[in-house]
């Protein structure tokens, strides 16, 4: 007869058995935490939260409200998560820019992602960089420098190809002025102002790509 394992639920929140939990780790009301995850001492998730099977969260990191990490995920210290965040299956982090295995007194180069940031599948996020609110990193992506906020990069490295709204659809140049181009969302109508500076960025990373 098949065993089935059980989800543990205790002040809102939902545990799996065999997910590991630090006792000091602090986990919000509605927060489900999967089979075979574990969660470092210091660690702080918030509420709402969906950790998939096999994610580890290490210690003192910090998570916002609403975040949702899926399979195979780690999150290393020196990582920092906002709310709202989608980190997709097995995606990586890293936490040190010059990786020995011998050198012990090494420096934790952090990682932030901005509030509604979503990360595709198996990318892979350089650390010391930030990724803008509601930016987008398309699947297998390495992103190596900062994204603007509703930025969408790809590629190897990642480039940035232009922006997205909070629906995730790429926007439309409506107008622009001396400071800002204004960008309508396709779905939803929405509009969004971009700075004329992060638009550059954009045509720098065109011409990049025009010329090989």
């Amino acid at each position: 007869m098949r065993t089935v394992r059980k989800v543990y639920k205790e002040n809102g929140i939902s545990i799996h058995e065999t997910a590991e939990v630090d006792h000091s780790a602090i986990i919000g009301e509605g927060t489900y935490v999967w089979n075979n995850c574990q969660v470092r001492r210091d660690a702080k998730i918030g509420k709402g939260c969906n950790l998939g099977k096999d994610v580890f969260i290490d210690f003192e990191v910090e998570i916002g409200n609403g975040v949702k990490i899926q399979n195979g995920v780690s999150v290393y210290h020196g990582v920092t998560i906002e709310d709202d965040a989608f980190l997709g299956p097995h995606m990586t982090f890293t936490n040190d820019l010059f990786p020995r295995s011998f050198i012990g007194d090494w420096k934790v180069s952090k990682t932030k992602v901005k509030k509604g940031a979503s990360i595709g599948a198996n990318a892979t996020i350089v650390c010391g960089t930030t990724l803008g609110k509601y930016s987008m990193v398309g699947a297998g992506s390495v992103v190596t420098k900062d994204i603007p906020d509703y930025g969408l990069v790809v590629g190897v490295p990642a480039r940035l190809i232009g922006f997205v709204g909070k629906m995730g659809q790429k926007l439309q140049v409506v107008s622009e002025n001396e400071d800002s181009y204004l960008m309508k969302c396709p779905v939803d109508g929405s509009e969004y102002e971009i700075p004329r500076s992060d638009y550059m960025l954009f045509e720098a990373d065109k011409n990049k790509k025009a010329g090989g």
